[in-house]
């Protein structure tokens, strides 16, 4: 859908026409933020504006829980979004945007260009407000220097009230249109029967407005002879420029989030004639179509500086293309025809013609997508607790300020107001409810860009405690794509030269290698080549984490392939292999007695990855105990420490270990230590889910990757080091935000009782701490790929 037909953004209250074009299924179908769940419910995002605390999160998902249809809720304030997972049929879009603003929030959809035009929006009219404000600070300031300096002593009473009333007249625009939002947010509270982070500031201005205009009216018998229209403007304006920093800070982070979510282009040339060569390609016409009309096996021509499109192959011309924000590669990758590209990409060389395989949902990009919107709306259980106190720590300020109002009564009746003010401003706990999610979701949005993608934010918060760290071998440490070097047919050894005898040799091993995402299996599948017609039409295939694949063929007969225990010790074939210890992996049928070339081994031959000597050093470095936990024989494993040439060598914390085992190593490890593993396959997912944290290869199995808490983009392992050092700093600033906020209300809540802190210094206080909070969460935004 272009920009242009897209319904237009939500105003403060939808019509049925206005709703209509918000409920087009299209909209919908945007704003999904992951894959469909079990029971058919759909994820989708909503964008927000006017929140400014926890309580305001909490209002906001109590309204959306209540709407019919609706599973789960999650609101996070620091990103102004909503995730909401419900079922498509029953809910409606404009039904979730009216439940919003019936509670006195906006909301839109939280569709790319949209849902930015929509924050810029707010920003521009914050930014107005600040300068009106600001404009008749200026002029008030004037009025009443003369004031300030003289008395009203040595000014005439008619000039002192002409003053007054030039104050009041120019505070009007202030009250009436920069305090709006202020103004609007506890109105809305208010009718809700709550309070919001706006009531206190809208209590605070209203009563400094009220008192001074009754002392503008001549009432200065009982309000005394001071006006605080000085205060008011100062305050509304530093108050107005620490939201719109703070939203300018915000936007920051949220934006380098968003960047790995809008990378495709809205529309593709694609060949409008049949392609049957790469002849017909060089002179097909073409014509540009969105996005949405693509399907697979579609031919589509990347212009230089365009993203693809969709995961496919390149069919005509060779480039170079940047995926760093897809596996955190900073340098451009060689690209040319028969190569994979992903969606998302950006093609830097020349243009060339792709050949569409997937799209949507089913794309890589797409999953990082998911987990970038799973990162922008989540909040750490810890966090969800302490937003519950959000409203009464509200109700405990409205009683502190008013305690402290009634006690200035009796100690000077004419500044009791200007007490209560001060004391409700400075209580405000902005930069408290900021102070975590600010930190966190900057560090989300660093790691994203180094290649690591957060799947929960807690586990930033356990990251930083961790001590242990182990490791699989096989795809983790050694590289995902192993090749086979020699073959055992019929007691005979062959090295793999991939000639056509030997592709149809292996050809039934390579069709049920095929249906595992197993790094072993999966260097198998590519064995038979042109003698796939040789394949097997495989059924009842199980796959049993640790040992191999079981399947039926088209007889009903029953074969292994896996381990050489597993594949031929319960048919009594074991000899085979002991005659031959490099066999990794074997096929054999289990129901009688095999007959020539049924029988099959293969070996394997694995490289360590390049950087993982490097990873594991930095790891070290971190003061993590590093360690191998493997399934792999003992031999293999040792090999690969000694290869790796580490001093001291790294730890074999098992070996030959099935997946109860590997469970159990990492138990007793747990007893005394925080353990983190990283593991990329089926057999690796019963740790992944035990361990204090996880870390799954994007090239992995879906199983182990839905069990991890991040995954590395790319498979490389310095991601982990990174991870760490990023959620150590993330918890040291959470610390420091947290203990300046404390500080910060620690020293001014007494100044202010104490009639020592004037309003409009409270006003500056307040948001020079929010702003302070939100800056020094940015600095974990600079974190680049190791």
């Amino acid at each position: 859908m272009a920009d242009s037909d897209r319904p237009p953004l939500p105003p403060v209250h939808l019509s049925d026409a206005q709703a209509a074009g918000v409920d087009d299924p299209a909209v919908m179908q945007q704003c999904q933020v992951g894959p469909r769940g079990a029971d058919g419910s759909v994820p989708i995002g909503l964008g927000l504006s006017g929140m400014y605390c926890a309580a305001c999160a909490i209002t906001i998902e109590h309204a959306l829980a209540r709407v019919p249809g609706v599973r789960e809720v999650q609101v996070q304030g620091a990103t102004q979004r909503a995730r909401i997972t419900l079922q498509p049929g029953q809910v409606k879009l404009s039904d979730l945007i009216r439940a919003v603003q019936a509670q006195g929030y906006r909301a839109w959809p939280d569709a790319g260009a949209r849902a930015l035009s929509e924050r810029l929006q707010v920003q521009r009219k914050l930014l107005w407000r600040l300068l009106v404000a600001a404009f008749c600070m200026m002029q008030v300031m004037m009025v009443t220097t003369a004031q300030y300096v003289a008395g009203p002593e040595d000014i005439p009473a008619d000039i002192w009230r002409l003053m007054n009333w030039s104050s009041w007249v120019i505070s009007l625009p202030v009250m009436t249109f920069s305090c709006g939002p202020f103004f609007a947010g506890a109105w809305a509270a208010l009718k809700h029967g709550r309070i919001s982070m706006d009531t206190p500031v809208a209590l605070g201005i209203a009563a400094m407005f009220g008192v001074s205009t009754g002392v503008t009216f001549g009432h200065t018998d009982w309000l005394g002879q001071d006006a605080y229209f000085d205060s008011l403007t100062m305050f509304v304006t530093f108050l107005l420029g620490g939201r719109w920093l703070e939203g300018r800070a915000r936007e920051k982070v949220t934006q380098s989030l968003e960047a790995l979510c809008s990378r495709l282009p809205e529309a593709v040339e694609r060949s409008v004639d049949a392609v049957s060569a790469e002849a017909d390609l060089a002179r097909a016409a073409v014509q540009s179509v969105p996005l949405s009309a693509l399907r697979p096996g579609d031919h589509v021509r990347i212009a230089v500086g365009q993203a693809f499109p969709a995961d496919g192959q390149i069919v005509l011309g060779q480039t170079e293309v940047d995926e760093a924000l897809l596996t955190g590669e900073s340098r451009p990758v060689p690209r040319q025809a028969g190569q994979v590209v992903v969606a998302g990409s950006m093609n830097l060389g020349s243009p060339v013609w792709c050949r569409i395989e997937r799209l949507g949902p089913d794309t890589r990009y797409q999953q990082i997508v998911s987990l970038v919107h799973q990162a922008l709306t989540e909040k750490p259980g810890w966090l969800r607790t302490a937003d519950r106190f959000a409203g009464p720590f509200l109700w405990a300020v409205l009683g502190l300020a008013a305690l402290g109002g009634l006690a200035w009564l009796w100690i000077d009746p004419g500044r009791s107001v200007w007490v209560a003010v001060s004391v409700l401003v400075v209580t405000c706990p902005c930069a408290l409810s900021l102070a975590a999610p600010s930190a966190l979701l900057a560090a989300a949005g660093g790691l994203a860009r180094g290649g690591v993608l957060v799947r929960r934010l807690d586990a930033l918060e356990t990251l930083a405690s961790v001590d242990t760290v182990l490791f699989d071998k096989t795809g983790t440490l050694t590289d995902a794509h192993l090749s086979v070097d020699w073959i055992w047919r019929d007691g005979e050894v062959h090295a793999w030269s991939g000639d056509p005898a030997q592709q149809v040799w292996a050809a039934p091993a390579a069709s049920l290698a095929a249906l595992s995402h197993h790094p072993l299996s999966q260097a198998l599948a590519t064995l038979s080549g042109p003698a796939e017609s040789s394949w097997v039409a495989w059924s009842e295939v199980t796959e049993k984490a640790g040992l191999g694949l079981e399947a039926k063929d088209p007889e009903g007969r029953r074969w292994r392939l896996g381990a050489a225990g597993w594949a031929l010790g319960e048919v009594g074939l074991l000899d085979l292999a002991g005659g031959w210890s490099d066999g990794r992996v074997w096929l054999a049928p289990q129901d009688g007695a095999p007959q020539a070339g049924q029988v099959l081994g293969f070996s394997l031959d694995e490289k360590m990855r390049q950087e993982a000597p490097a990873a594991l050093k930095d790891l070290r470095r971190l003061g993590a105990d590093v360690a191998v936990l493997s399934g792999d024989h003992n031999d293999r494993v040792v090999a690969l420490v000694q290869h790796m040439a580490l001093v001291p060598p790294l730890r074999v914390a098992s070996a030959a270990a099935t997946p109860e085992h590997k469970l159990s190593v990492l138990q007793e490890q747990q007893k005394t230590h925080h353990v983190a593993v990283v593991g990329d396959g089926i057999n690796d997912a019963p740790v992944l889910a035990r361990a204090h944290v996880s870390f799954a290869l994007d090239q992995g199995a879906p199983l182990a990757q839905s069990q991890a808490d991040f995954i590395v983009l790319g498979g490389r392992l310095s991601g982990v080091p990174l991870a760490m050092d990023t959620s150590r700093r993330a918890l040291h600033i959470v610390r420091q935000n947290l203990m300046w906020a404390a500080a910060y209300n620690f020293v001014c809540i007494p100044l202010a009782l104490m009639g020592y802190l004037p309003p409009w210094l409270a006003g500056l206080g307040m948001a020079l701490s929010s702003l302070g909070v939100m800056l020094n969460a940015l600095r974990l935004g600079r974190v680049s790929p190791s």
